[in-house]
Order: structure tokens, then C-alpha cells, then sequence
């Protein structure tokens, strides 16, 4: 640590260094982006990990995560915190990491945090008439500030940069998404091949995409909100309901990360039932994922040998869960049951059917024609554009990008299991989709190592009655089924949380929309949305 610390130093003598669970870094705001640029460009922290809003009633700012895959994939934390409360700025790094475009925005939504040179700052996922940001703590949250409108909002294709002159005044400077000669087609918000309410629209030149402006924020609850006045085993089941084809490892984080607050050990025989449930998680998101990529190119056979398979896994989890979809399993210290008699035999069983099964897949859809047509070359993501973007999971990985979590970061038993890592480098659609089938090998390996050597013991550790985290800040990441899922606490010492962020991969998914989609055709749209997988609830969170 003192050798990022000296490094640190050299290039920014000013910093001032706090220590948690990862080193924090104290930047002023008129330096930070010089600062953030030298991080990059010199101590090699190229990827954006995520980008935390705060508001300290004093003052209000940014906690950046930045992660270094060239060294050890080492996490450092950034504090920059605005000269004026009242009036917040904060200068964009968007330029150095493209995540931040999005990131950014969310922070101004929630904050009025203003990031200067942003290219769109548009609030994104309230409207833009919004009155106040929710995650302030002097937000007022009566409702006559905000009725419900059902007009159209007619300002939605206004956006403004602010750009900063000699003399540090910083002057606005209006502008729209699109052209007056561009033909804009709206696609959603309906769940069939948007994948939920997402909305995108597309400047078309025929058939071909020329720009894609994604439209967020209908189905947002406020989850991070309601966070701050739950204690800690009441928000728990917040994380099965975002991302609900990752709720074991969504859950799993949030628990990690209370526990490693905690200093508590968890009893070995949760930790491999923990393990055990994420990676049949994973089989069961990733069947989910190929049967509605081949429905949305029509195929609707292979859907249902999807999800005649997945629906085992499903019985797996209500015979020990209670549930199939929100299983709220995980708690502090442990897990909230103990297994079901058959689970063993259960597990076993989908272990020796699958790779038979896996072969019908690709006979009856991978090797299909029409289907290669549609996935080959359709959604170019380089791997510089995936780190770039955070684009992490299978997503990540079909650009050749090595960021699994579970190796990078081991948690659970994953260090004491043998897997390889898939890796793909095709850098398009047909590459995710085929990083996911072959995951499902790697899941069914760890199952098999796993179901014959689960340990007697205690299902969970004693907790206090009442939780309560040592002040500090919090992070902790695991690998989710659509990449890395992090979880962000600050606690003052009370039984409720005075800051959660969740900072999920579909969030990150959907910023490359536009990128990848650009210069394809509309239908490829349809396509390339598939095969990055994302699920909307945990964008909207």
C-alpha cells in the first residue's frame, strides 16, 4: 500500500490519504482532473469502477473507484468534494473513461452535482422538470413539488454542456441530442425485445442506426433512497428484485460487504451453500439469456429447451429457498435455511443431464444458419472499448477482457475450486452468446466439486440484534451473472446506513448501446441488446 501511497505523492503532493477496506485519496476539485488523467495515464488505473455520489450535509461530492488490472487489479478510492455546496461542480472524466458518461449523470440526477465539459447533462432517470435531487438530505419530498404527470415531456431532447472559460466562469451552452434532419424512431418502453421498459431512440438512415439515445428512469424505485431509513437486515431484500437473474450473488454482495464491516467469519458450510447457489444462479440466468436471445430472432423452439432446463434449477431453489425467483436466502453471517433433503441428489442430476442437453442447444440454435448470420459481426465492442466502459461478465469477456471477479477478487470458496475463466475474442454478439454457454460448463465443474463436499457445521454466525457498521466507507464487489455487482456502504455508526449505492453491470450494459449498434441495422438493434443481456430493473434501480 505505501507503494501506490509514494507513487501517489509523486505526481500529486497535496493528496491527503485515508485508510479503510482500500486506500482512499483526497483530491481537490480544481485538481482532480489533472489528477484523474496522471492516475490513468502513469499508475495505470484504467478501469472506472463505479462513481458514488455523497452528501455529507456540509458538504456534498464524489467517491470515484478506480481499479488497476496491471497491478493485481488493485482498487483505490478518490474523494473529490465541491468548493460550493449550493452551486456543486465537479470537472467530467468522461473523456479518460467513457463509463463515465452515464455514471455522471446519475450523479447529477440524484445530487445536482453539475460535471463540467460533459458532453449531455440530462438528467437520467427523472424527468427533466424535476424539482430537487432525492439523494440530497435537504431533499423535500413533498409530493405537490412532483404530482404525477402523464403529458409528454417536452424538453427531452434538450441537452446542455457547460464548458469553462480562462477566468474559471462557467458558462452553459445549449444544444439537442439530434439533428432537425435526423429521423428518429422510437423503440419502446415494452418488455418483448427491449427486455423490460427500456426505451431507445434511434436516428435511422433507412434501415441503417446512425445514433442511439437511451431513455431511462420507468421503472426507478428508489431503492438506494429507501436504504437510508431500513436498517441493515431490512434492506436486504432490495438486491434480489434489481438484477433478478443474479439475486443470490446481488444478495451475496450486500452481505459480504456488511460482514467485512462486521469483521465477522462466516460458518465454512455457508459460505460453500452460498457458492454453490450463485453459480446455479448463473446456469439459470445464462439459460434464461439464451432462451430470449433466440426468441428475439425468432426462433422460439430453443426458448423452451431453455427453459425446460432453467425450470430444474428453479425447483432446486423453491425446495430450499420457499421461492423461485426472489429467494431472499443470504443473511448476515450465513444463509437464513439449511438445504433441502434432495438437494444433493437434485444438483447431481443437473449435473449429469446438462452437458447432453447443451449439445441440443447448439444443434438446434448455435450451428443454425440464419442465427450466426444474425449474431456474426453484428455489435462490434473492442476489448480497449470494454474496459473503457466497464463492460465486465460475459460481455466483457467475449471482447477477450479477463475481469471475472471470482478471479481477480476471490470470495466464497471460489479460490479453493479449479475453473477456467471463458474467454472469447470475437468482439461481438456471437462471442457473449457463446461465453455463456460455455460458463454453464464452468458452473456445472464447480457444482461437481462442490456437491459431494458440503460441510457439517452451522448455517450461519451469531449476529448482533441490532446491526450496527463501525463508521467508515464500504466496498465490495462479487461476479454476477452479467458482471462485476458492487455494493457501497457508508455508516456513521447507526443501525441504518447513511449512503448505499449499488453499483450493477447492466447500468455499464446499456451505455454501449449506442456505441455498439451505431452503423448496424435497426433489427440488428434487437440482436445486439440480446446478447449484452441486460435486465432492466437493476438499471433502474
Amino acid at each position: 500500500m505505501s507503494d501506490i501511497k509514494d507513487k501517489i505523492l509523486k505526481i500529486y503532493p497535496a493528496a491527503e490519504f485515508e485508510q479503510g477496506d482500500c486506500l482512499l485519496v483526497n483530491v481537490a476539485e480544481k485538481d482532480w482532473h489533472d489528477f484523474a488523467a496522471r492516475l490513468k495515464n502513469e499508475l495505470a488505473f484504467d478501469v472506472l469502477s463505479a462513481v458514488v455520489g455523497v452528501d455529507w450535509k456540509e458538504s456534498i461530492g464524489v467517491v470515484y473507484y478506480l481499479t488497476s488490472t496491471s497491478r493485481a487489479w488493485e482498487m483505490l478510492a478518490v474523494k473529490v468534494v465541491c468548493a460550493d455546496r449550493e452551486n456543486a461542480y465537479i470537472h467530467t472524466v468522461s473523456d479518460l473513461w467513457g463509463v463515465a458518461n452515464f455514471q455522471e449523470r446519475e450523479v447529477y440526477d440524484m445530487f445536482g452535482i453539475k460535471f463540467i465539459d460533459h458532453p449531455d447533462m440530462r438528467r437520467f432517470f427523472l424527468r427533466n422538470d424535476w424539482v430537487g435531487n432525492p439523494l440530497r438530505k435537504d431533499y423535500d419530498a413533498n409530493p405537490e413539488l412532483n404530482p404525477i404527470r402523464l403529458e409528454d415531456e417536452k424538453d427531452e431532447d434538450n441537452t446542455y454542456t457547460l464548458e469553462e472559460d480562462e477566468n474559471g466562469n462557467v458558462k452553459r451552452r445549449d444544444y439537442k441530442v439530434f439533428q432537425a434532419e435526423d429521423y428518429v424512431v422510437n423503440i419502446g418502453p415494452q418488455h418483448p425485445s427491449t427486455h423490460g421498459v427500456m426505451r431507445f431512440r434511434a436516428a435511422v438512415d433507412g434501415e441503417t442506426v446512425k445514433k442511439v439515445d437511451v431513455v431511462s428512469g420507468y421503472i426507478h424505485r428508489g431503492i438506494e433512497k429507501l436504504c437510508e431509513g431500513l436498517t441493515y437486515p431490512q434492506m436486504l431484500h432490495f438486491t434480489d428484485r434489481m438484477d433478478y437473474m443474479s439475486a443470490h450473488q446481488n444478495r451475496h454482495c450486500l452481505c459480504l460487504c456488511i460482514e467485512k464491516a462486521l469483521g465477522l467469519e462466516v460458518p465454512r458450510r455457508a459460505k460453500v451453500i452460498r457458492t454453490m447457489m450463485d453459480e446455479l444462479m448463473r446456469i439459470s440466468s445464462h439459460l434464461l439469456s439464451f432462451g430470449c436471445t433466440a426468441m428475439d430472432l425468432g426462433a422460439t423452439t430453443a426458448f423452451f429447451y431453455g427453459f425446460r432446463e432453467r425450470e430444474m434449477v428453479l425447483d432446486i431453489f423453491e425446495r430450499t429457498c420457499g421461492a423461485r425467483m426472489s429467494m431472499n436466502y443470504n443473511v448476515i453471517g450465513g444463509v437464513i435455511a439449511d438445504l433441502h433433503p434432495d438437494f444433493r441428489k437434485d444438483v447431481k442430476h443437473l449435473i449429469e443431464i446438462m452437458p447432453s442437453r447443451l449439445k441440443e442447444y447448439h444443434k438446434v440454435f448455435t450451428g443454425n444458419i440464419i442465427a450466426q448470420n444474425r449474431l456474426k459481426k453484428v455489435g462490434h465492442l473492442s476489448k480497449e472499448d470494454a474496459v473503457n466502459y466497464a463492460i465486465t461478465g460475459p460481455s466483457g469477456r467475449g471482447s477477450g477482457w479477463s475481469c471475472d471477479c471470482r478471479k481477480k477478487h476471490p470470495y466464497g470458496v471460489y479460490s479453493e475450486v479449479e475453473f477456467d475463466e471463458v474467454l472469447e475474442y470475437g468482439c461481438d454478439s456471437f462471442a457473449r452468446y457463446m461465453v455463456r454457454m460455455r460458463e454453464i460448463e464452468q458452473s456445472l465443474r464447480i457444482l461437481e466439486q462442490l456437491v459431494d463436499n458440503i460441510p457439517e457445521g452451522e448455517i450461519r454466525a451469531q449476529v448482533p440484534k441490532v446491526v450496527k457498521l463501525p463508521a467508515g466507507s464500504y466496498y465490495q464487489q462479487v461476479e454476477a451473472s452479467r458482471g462485476t455487482f458492487g455494493v457501497f456502504i457508508e455508516s456513521t455508526g447507526e443501525k441504518n446506513p447513511y449512503r448505499v449505492h449499488f453499483q450493477s453491470p447492466c447500468f455499464n450494459l446499456v451505455g454501449v448501446m449506442n456505441l455498439t449498434c451505431t452503423g448496424y441495422m435497426i433489427a440488428d438493434l434487437i440482436t445486439i441488446g440480446a446478447a449484452l443481456d441486460f435486465v432492466i430493473p437493476d438499471i433502474d434501480r
